[in-house]
């Protein structure tokens, strides 16, 4: 599990669960500041195809409420991808990358074992 990679903002309490969760596991991860460095362009293309956009945005953010839902709806894959890719708040988090390419945003423990025992 060396190679996983987890984006997250130190301000989401999901984020600091999902931190302890994997802790409680053995796996040891420093955390990136999704804000301060978002995921590249290419991981967030690997997680539309992965997840399909509507588990890309953080629709409860500032960001996505500035934008509003119908602008976001009315985005193409590749307006929705440079929008994330420009704010990090606008990704949902936490937003975990393991070290085989597989996506998963949110904090559902059940999906996250499933993951990671794969």
């Amino acid at each position: 599990m060396g190679g996983i990679r987890l984006y997250s903002y130190a301000g989401c309490s999901t984020c600091r669960k999902a931190l302890r969760w994997l802790e409680e596991r053995g796996v040891t991860t420093p955390p990136i500041d999704i804000t301060q460095q978002p995921p590249s362009r290419g991981e967030l293309e690997q997680a539309l195809a992965q997840l399909g956009r509507q588990r890309l945005f953080n629709t409860s953010g500032q960001s996505y409420r500035s934008l509003g839902a119908a602008a976001v709806k009315a985005m193409d894959d590749h307006e929705a991808l440079e929008a994330l890719a420009a704010d990090g708040k606008l990704i949902k988090r936490p937003f975990l990358i393991t070290d085989a390419g597989r996506i998963l945003t949110g904090f559902k423990p059940e999906e996250w074992e499933a993951l990671l025992a794969d």
